[in-house]
């Protein structure tokens, strides 16, 4: 069973002091950094890109997950991968040729992939799914952060769960929207393993407290 990893979302951090909430993630319990890069298209809001990335990636020392919230991500591929990338993943719904977005991702030397909207079905990844590294599970709409998590999240890991577990893979299933300490063992016990965390984490008295809880709650 796959390690249950904490991904604090940058876009929940404090941009007048990123090198100073950076630092924080990187000698806190989690795991990688979220990345959330919105173009206004796919999604209305607009949040970064490959300059505060470049920035973040100056000073992380854990792997930098890029979430691409934007529509034909095949075009940006190679630049977020040469800003530091580790993981990338694209929404099935933001590309024609999934299978060579997906691709386009590996020969960038990234983990690659795929993000269903809220209300996309799991069974939509049939074919593609031993080419993924990882699935993202949106529990909100995208676009905007302290979204309430919606509880159909839950069936959804569900079936995800069974199709990986079917086909003897070891694919990642990833959940992004109104994770907390309150849900975090529930989403486990459906069969997440990795969990992206923004408001909860950087709005938090004790940021560094609230990771390492998260974490503690996810392997407990």
């Amino acid at each position: 069973m796959n390690s249950k990893l904490i991904a604090p979302s940058m876009l929940a951090a404090d941009f007048g002091n990123l090198q100073r909430d950076t630092e924080m993630v990187n000698n806190s319990d989690a795991d990688w950094f979220h990345i959330d890069v919105m173009d206004g298209h796919f999604v209305p809001n607009i949040s970064y890109g490959m300059p505060v990335i470049q920035a973040i990636k100056k000073h992380a020392t854990k792997p930098l997950d890029v979430h691409l919230m934007i529509e034909k991500p095949e075009r940006y591929i190679e630049e977020f991968a040469k800003v530091g990338a580790d993981i990338i993943t694209v929404h099935y719904e933001s590309t024609v040729h999934l299978h060579r977005t997906l691709t386009q991702i590996e020969d960038a030397g990234c983990k690659a992939g795929v993000v269903l909207n809220l209300t996309t079905p799991v069974s939509v990844l049939e074919d593609i799914l031993p080419k993924c590294y990882m699935v993202l599970l949106m529990s909100i709409n995208p676009g905007f952060g302290g979204q309430k998590f919606e509880d159909i999240t839950y069936d959804r890991v569900k079936k995800l769960r069974r199709m990986i577990d079917e086909r003897g893979l070891d694919t990642r299933i990833e959940i992004d929207g109104g994770v907390t300490d309150k849900n975090i063992k529930q989403l486990v016990e459906a069969g997440a393993d990795t969990f992206v965390a923004g408001s909860h984490v950087f709005k938090s008295e004790d940021q560094t407290k609230t990771i390492a809880t998260l974490k503690t709650l996810a392997n407990s």
